[in-house]
């Protein structure tokens, strides 16, 4: 288990995480997210005790990482695939993990077959794609058979094979009852990977709650409607008082079921090419929930072509 409480801290006059506290508990994936800039690093740094906090605690198992005589037997963590010494070899690199917390060699082999390097354990770890690094990563993680697990941006350079082989890594994880904390920037991948969400922004905690709670907290179903007369059924329905945009050349109407908008636009005659609905999505809940938390706004294709590049 992780126990992070009044965690904070701050760099000069910026503060990076701000009194945020969380649990991180057994046997689920939880998932870690927040916009470029939230604090996530900042936080998982502190937890593996790399940087000090200013003030507040974060434990593993009741004990702050520093504390423990056997690190690697407690808990593993990814958050730099490319930390490896270029010129050593995958199983080099692994044996000196397994040797400095007195582990048994046998152990590297074992991890290595377990992440699928096995046929290039004797390479050069420079020479690495991004998404072997990756594996590299996650079989160092693995190493001690700890049962607290830290990966940050885990998936970075995998094909979708690899990527949907680490979704159920991480689910096999969790079902052996290990304390498994995955920080991702792919939302649709969060979605099918993480039961329980962490989400940070501009250093503060905005949530901590299962996927379905989270979506549901920001859904706005909408009815989708797409019709050669768009002008017209879109002026009807602001007539009715509901709310509508749009969007890729569809119509999105909130606060309104499907029925009611067939109905208005058969009592206008008014052809309809599409009518549906649509409820929210991980990222529809995400960027409603940390729009105003995100450190730097893009413009959109347009205002940037009018302004020129």
């Amino acid at each position: 288990m992780i126990e992070v409480t009044g965690l904070t801290k701050t760099f000069g006059s910026t503060t990076a995480v701000d009194d945020v506290t969380f649990t991180v508990r057994p046997g689920i994936v939880t998932g870690f997210l927040g916009p470029n800039g939230a604090g996530k690093s900042t936080t998982m740094r502190m937890i593996l005790g790399l940087d000090r906090p200013t003030s507040g605690s974060a434990l593993i198992g009741g004990k702050p990482y520093r504390s423990l005589t056997r690190p690697l037997q407690t808990v593993g963590a990814l958050l730099d695939a490319k930390w490896v010494h270029p010129n050593r070899s995958a199983r080099a690199h692994l044996k000196w993990m397994a040797a400095s917390n007195g582990l048994p060699t046998s152990r590297v082999d074992e991890v290595l077959r377990q992440v699928g390097l096995t046929e290039v354990a004797g390479k050069r770890a420079g020479g690495f794609s991004l998404g072997m690094s990756q594996r590299l990563g996650l079989a160092a993680a693995l190493l001690g058979d700890p049962q607290v697990l830290l990966f940050d941006e885990p998936v970075n350079g995998l094909d979708p094979e690899g990527i949907m082989w680490i979704r159920r890594f991480m689910h096999a994880l969790a079902a052996e009852g290990r304390t498994v904390l995955v920080s991702s920037h792919l939302l649709s991948e969060m979605a099918q990977t993480a039961d329980h969400l962490i989400v940070i922004g501009r250093g503060r905690l905005i949530a901590d709650t299962s996927v379905k709670d989270f979506v549901d907290r920001a859904s706005e179903s909408v009815v989708v409607v797409r019709s050669p007369s768009a002008d017209e059924l879109r002026a009807a329905l602001t007539e009715r008082g509901y709310t509508v945009r749009e969007e890729g050349g569809a119509l999105l109407v909130a606060g309104v079921g499907i029925a009611e908008v067939g109905e208005l636009a058969a009592s206008r005659s008014l052809v309809l090419h599409e009518l549906s609905g649509r409820n929210a999505s991980l990222e529809d809940a995400f960027l409603k929930l940390t729009g105003g938390d995100v450190e730097f706004h893009g413009s959109g294709v347009d205002d940037v072509m009018k302004g020129g590049l």
